[in-house]
């Protein structure tokens, strides 16, 4: 049972590894990197395609870089192209500004935070586009990712070298982004067990109703032996007493 329990969380550490992997490369792996990434699992050929599908899900290109664009809804890809339009507008830097800003932004200079803020929001849509078609709309995306970048450019000043601050904003955007995912895929799945609930205390009240001509109570369905108490009464107030077939006590 243990060692089950260790290889599941082997096979979830190397999933990460791929895709930290693919992200660093513009989203995309080898062939021969996927393999040597789960050749210690000696995972059989079925369960290798299912890795592939998986990566294929999360937008990770098998031997050429995906198309992050590929997965964006038409509302997605307007909203894309008027915010890059507005980012046009902005003044262009040389290395040698960008430096200068981030040293005087280490140093506290609000102004230079602010100026590399700018700075860094093409950067941000680039990262966001990797992490397109994951549940999350690329425009929450993008404003997710700036705002890590207007909490990192504050926090440059515990930076020894100018030339940390890329990656440490970069890794504050992406830690920020695959937060928002996993909070998004969580809610989903609460709301999706929350309706899970309400249909099935909803059909049982159908069925009774349907026996009986009539509305059904909370104790009805309960005799039933089939819902709890506390099943229908949590549906009546997660759907705002909108169960057509039943009511509550003292509603009939």
């Amino acid at each position: 049972m243990a060692e089950d329990r260790n290889r599941e969380l082997l096979f979830a550490e190397k999933l990460e590894e791929i895709r930290k992997l693919a992200r660093e490369q513009g989203q995309c792996v080898s062939t021969d990197q996927v393999e040597e990434c789960f050749a210690p699992l000696g995972l059989h050929e079925d369960q290798m395609a299912m890795v592939y599908d998986y990566l294929k899900k999360h937008n990770v290109g098998i031997g050429e870089p995906a198309d992050p664009t590929d997965y964006l809804e038409e509302e997605e890809l307007n909203y894309l192209e008027m915010y890059l339009q507005d980012l046009a507008a902005l003044p262009e830097y040389t290395e040698a500004q960008k430096e200068a800003y981030t040293l005087s932004a280490m140093a506290g200079d609000l102004n230079a935070q602010k100026t590399l803020m700018e700075i860094y929001l093409p950067a941000v849509v680039e990262i966001a586009k990797l992490y397109a078609g994951q549940g999350v709309v690329i425009e929450d995306l993008i404003g997710e990712g700036n705002v890590a970048v207007a909490m990192g450019v504050s926090m440059l000043g515990a930076m020894e070298h100018a030339g940390e601050a890329q990656g440490m904003l970069g890794k504050m955007v992406m830690d920020a982004m695959e937060d928002l995912i996993a909070e998004t895929a969580d809610l989903k799945q609460k709301d999706n067990k929350l309706a899970d609930k309400i249909n099935r205390v909803s059909e049982k009240a159908d069925e009774l109703a349907k026996e009986l001509g009539r509305k059904v109570t909370v104790e009805e369905l309960v005799a039933e032996g089939q819902i709890s108490k506390k099943a229908a009464l949590d549906a009546i107030r997660i759907s705002g007493n909108k169960i057509d077939n039943l009511t509550a006590e003292g509603e009939m």
